[in-house]
């Protein structure tokens, strides 16, 4: 393990009640993509995928060690936890959107829209009702880097929901050019979406039946890098993988700090014991920080 003097910098003042490790530690290198942290609460091990070598690392709590969880593994991206605390997973080799079942089994949650066969699925949420909610890039079929070089079946790159009880796979947005990194608000009213080509991210409101509407920009980023994963605190700020650095957003928007990091960051996650440690997926590293403030509460957890 490697101690890296923290950076972090504050733009607004509402920032300042949140503390923690002077520094950030990198828990294992030797990725070449790494992507897709999930905190696993029942085996206190964290999984993250690491894409072009095809395989999900697997990081002991306990005891440190690093070790495999998966290879081959399909090409996965993004991962998370459904209500029953199974590995739900978004394979960019096979396009589809996978749920690991407690025998280690799996159960297909998406592969097509209309007959098409998804672009490359890229990251994952679960809602509390059970729908699942996923966007779909083509950075798995452009090359056979992140998965197989293949021809796009669907005009477009959407985002999509999954219905937990029909199995309905549906469109809830069109309008993206690369959807990438999504986040629920706390009271899963809104969903943030980031669009990496178009270097912002928007907020969409959620309905009753599980639509979206409006989708204005929360907000945007002209420095290196663009948007990637996301993931809430218990105070319903916003912190996302922004290339070399993890940005924090208020609610409303504005930009009140960031972690700077060695390399480019694609994504986060809150785990722990106490849902305050924070680990990020950059590049060729696994690192970890522990803050003041908790993740929003997971929603395998919700009642």
């Amino acid at each position: 393990m490697d101690l890296i003097p923290l950076e972090f910098e504050a733009f607004d003042r509402r920032i300042a009640g949140v503390s923690g490790d002077r520094n950030v530690e990198r828990l294992h290198r030797g990725t070449r993509w790494a992507e897709g942290p999930v905190y696993v609460p029942a085996g206190r091990y964290l999984v993250w995928s690491d894409i072009p070598n095809d395989r999900m690392l697997r990081w002991d709590e306990m005891t440190g060690r690093v070790g495999p969880f998966r290879r081959p593994a399909g090409y996965v991206n993004g991962n998370t936890l459904d209500r029953e605390g199974r590995l739900v997973s978004c394979e960019h080799g096979a396009r589809r959107v996978t749920r690991t079942e407690h025998d280690g089994s799996l159960t297909v949650l998406a592969d097509r829209w209309r007959g098409k066969r998804l672009n490359s699925p890229n990251d994952v949420v679960v809602r509390s009702d059970g729908s699942v909610w996923f966007t779909d890039p083509p950075y798995g079929i452009l090359s056979d880097y992140e998965g197989h070089r293949a021809e796009q079946e669907i005009d477009g790159c959407h985002v999509y929901r999954v219905d937990p009880r029909t199995g309905e796979v549906s469109v809830v947005a069109d309008d993206f050019a690369r959807p990438n990194g999504l986040a629920f608000s706390l009271d899963e009213r809104l969903l943030y979406v980031a669009d990496t080509e178009r270097r912002h991210v928007r907020v969409f409101e959620v309905t009753d039946g599980g639509a979206l509407t409006g989708g204005e920009v929360f907000a945007e980023h002209e420095g290196e890098g663009s948007y990637d994963g996301m993931r809430l605190d218990e105070t319903g700020r916003v912190w996302a993988a922004v290339g070399p650095a993890i940005h924090a957003y208020h609610p409303d928007g504005t930009l009140l700090g960031r972690l700077l990091l060695p390399e480019s960051a694609s994504n986060l996650v809150f785990g722990g014991p106490k849902h305050n440690r924070v680990f990020i997926t950059a590049t060729t590293s696994l690192y970890s920080i522990m803050l003041s403030v908790r993740g929003a509460e997971p929603v395998w957890a919700r009642r």
